[in-house]
């Protein structure tokens, strides 16, 4: 993979901006940089052109709101209805209040799975650091509305379980199952993203134009479906930590 791997010009430009400003103001915190110009790795600057390109589109989407829906407006629409009928399938009408983070999470893992598609990008979700960022999000996330829904107590219920006398079984299992997810859920994504990227560079090496572009429409579906994974398993995760523990 090395030898296939180049640096991108894009990500050169955002170091070549970006690089020194940086470099000197980590210096400020006694962190001294080498080389400015390979200051910031090549899935940071993929990913700072995700979050860009989201906040932008959906800004501009936001501004133009109507009573008659336009082609831009009604597939927004159309996302959000999706994301809010997984929701409420799998954690009930009390669940659209997790609206905002689910849709983020799948907006971004969705855009980030498709910018490698384009020449010149790579997918940010290609890389294990960024994969594992969104994983840790969710199980934080899914921790905390445990504990804001059930408080501390009544949270720790879900790995001991109602029977005091299995609790010592249940408890080192159940810990290891919480800590399992975040691996699980950044292993799948990022090994599905990545192995799809190295076969068409490999195919692109070695024919470039025709024959890449059947690989690409299946990455495009495959990009799809691993986020709709990643999105279920949060809602998922977020039902079972909420749910009070006669219903767990």
């Amino acid at each position: 993979m090395e030898g296939l791997e180049h640096g991108l010009p894009i990500v050169d430009f955002f170091n070549l901006i970006l690089g020194r400003p940086l470099a000197a103001v980590l210096a400020l915190f006694g962190l001294r940089v080498k080389d400015p110009a390979h200051l910031l790795p090549d899935y940071l600057v993929m990913t700072l052109i995700v979050v860009i390109l989201l906040s932008v589109l959906l800004g501009l989407a936001g501004r133009r709101v109507s009573l008659i829906p336009g082609k831009t407006q009604v597939v927004l629409e159309s996302l959000i209805d999706f994301f809010e009928g997984l929701i409420v399938d799998t954690i009930g009408e009390q669940g659209k209040k997790y609206l905002p983070l689910v849709t983020t999470v799948g907006l971004f893992i969705m855009t980030s799975n498709l910018l490698g598609l384009i020449p010149g990008l790579m997918s940010p979700t290609s890389k294990l650091n960024v994969t594992l960022g969104c994983a840790l999000v969710v199980w934080l996330y899914y921790h905390w509305q445990g504990i804001r829904t059930q408080g501390v107590l009544g949270y720790l219920k879900h790995f001991t379980g109602s029977n005091p006398f299995l609790a010592p079984l249940l408890l080192p299992i159940e810990i290891i199952s919480h800590f399992s997810r975040p691996v699980s859920l950044s292993m799948r994504l990022f090994g599905n993203i990545f192995s799809e990227e190295l076969l068409i560079l490999i195919i692109a090496s070695i024919i470039p134009y025709l024959l890449p572009l059947p690989f690409m429409a299946i990455a495009i579906f495959t990009a799809v479906i691993q986020a709709y994974v990643f999105v279920l398993l949060t809602c998922i995760y977020i039902a079972g930590a909420i749910a009070h523990e006669e219903e767990h």
